[in-house]
């Protein structure tokens, strides 16, 4: 595990002990001993699927969220390019460089796109103009959350803040205790009904998203270990949810379900993994910090199956599509498995770099990018 002194501006002179950022663990069995990654067997597709398009946004060396609106897939690169992509083509709708680096995105609701910059801030925009900038006092590693005309924005030292979404002006902020180690990954927020969820930590809160109050909080994770690493606990994307049934991810601890509508626990299973999960009304899909891939039954957890074909290929969150489970690894393959039952229904190739973030579906297209760059849409046959 990788510590990174980080002291946010407004914070390193009240905190008592600095805060500290966890890179996540793509090395968790780096070394001489790291085992080795499952060999890729020859396949026979069961699922048909074609590259219909590709294109190029430059390096991603962020945590992204490709953002889906309609047939509209944004994107954005380190070095601070953001575009919006026309899924059924790949053809450009508008490229804006923001010339700063990114640290978080992207977020958007159809019309306004955020990222927030290396340098804390908030950049939203629109229809391929920059709408605004405002800075934060903590970096973020979450993509911005936008909804009913705001931009919501997660940030390390455990903040939430709320900014218009046309003019940038702050409209609240909520501040919870900090802890000493926050995760450098991709947290979790999104809109229930009228209730704005947020991971904090091991537990999932419902704000107001008028003025920010906490409404509930629901614990997934507690702390444990006896030093601070050992007791790290943070939610991580992507999020399965179901109506107000809001199922998370804790970072390489546990995998739990929310009713959001009363803020209530409904389980929680232990689970090591360390990227977001994926479901449906029935079931829940994810991966392992080993490379099994797992299905749990929505209603109470219990495993419903796993699979072990892909062990150690440092796999990405997985994406429900149809009738399968897809799932990136760090080769640049794209897996089908099969909801059932976890075989493997085809594979697709992209340009052999990792897959950078979670897979998408944007009206009948598969989206992936890779950690190089590439933006590859793929269509059922």
């Amino acid at each position: 595990m990788i510590l990174k002194p980080f002291r946010p501006l407004a914070y390193a002179a009240r905190v008592p002990l600095a805060i500290f950022l966890v890179a996540m663990l793509a090395g968790c069995f780096g070394g001489s001993n790291k085992p080795q990654p499952a060999e890729l067997q020859p396949l026979a597709a069961l699922v048909s699927a074609r590259q219909s398009w590709s294109s190029r946004i430059g390096q991603v060396n962020f945590p992204l969220d490709v953002n889906v609106s309609g047939n509209s897939v944004a994107v954005a690169s380190g070095d601070g390019t953001v575009a919006l992509l026309d899924a059924q083509t790949g053809r450009d709708l508008w490229r804006l460089d923001l010339k700063t680096p990114i640290a978080a995105g992207v977020g958007g609701d159809g019309k306004v796109l955020a990222v927030v910059t290396k340098a804390n801030e908030v950049v939203a925009m629109q229809d391929g103009r920059e709408l605004w900038r405002q800075k934060l006092k903590a970096q973020a590693f979450t993509a911005p959350f936008v909804a009913g005309a705001r931009v919501f924005v997660l940030a390390a030292d455990r903040s939430v803040n709320a900014f218009d979404g046309q003019t940038g002006r702050k409209l609240w902020t909520q501040q919870r205790p900090s802890e000493p180690l926050v995760l450098r990954q991709s947290g979790v927020m999104l809109a229930v009904g009228d209730t704005l969820v947020v991971g904090l930590a091991g537990r999932l809160a419902g704000l107001n998203p008028s003025n920010g109050s906490i409404q509930w909080e629901a614990p997934i994770a507690s702390p444990r270990g006896i030093n601070d690493v050992e007791r790290l606990v943070d939610l991580v994307g992507r999020v399965s949810r179901v109506g107000n049934n809001v199922c998370v991810r804790a970072f390489q601890a546990s995998v739990g379900c929310v009713d959001a509508a009363r803020g209530s626990l409904l389980w929680s299973k232990p689970a090591q993994g360390v990227q977001g999960i994926s479901g449906d009304d029935r079931l829940l899909f994810g991966t392992e910090a080993d490379g099994t891939v797992v299905a749990w039954r929505r209603s109470d957890g219990e495993r419903a199956w796993s699979s072990d074909k892909l062990r150690y290929r440092s796999l990405s969150a997985p994406l429900v599509a149809g009738q399968s489970v897809v799932i990136g690894d760090a080769t640049g393959f794209v897996h089908l498995l099969s909801r059932e039952d976890g075989s493997l229904l085809n594979r697709l190739s992209t340009d052999g770099s990792a897959i950078a973030a979670a897979p998408v579906l944007a009206g009948n297209t598969l989206v992936a990018l890779t950690h190089n760059g590439g933006v590859y849409g793929f269509k059922p046959e």
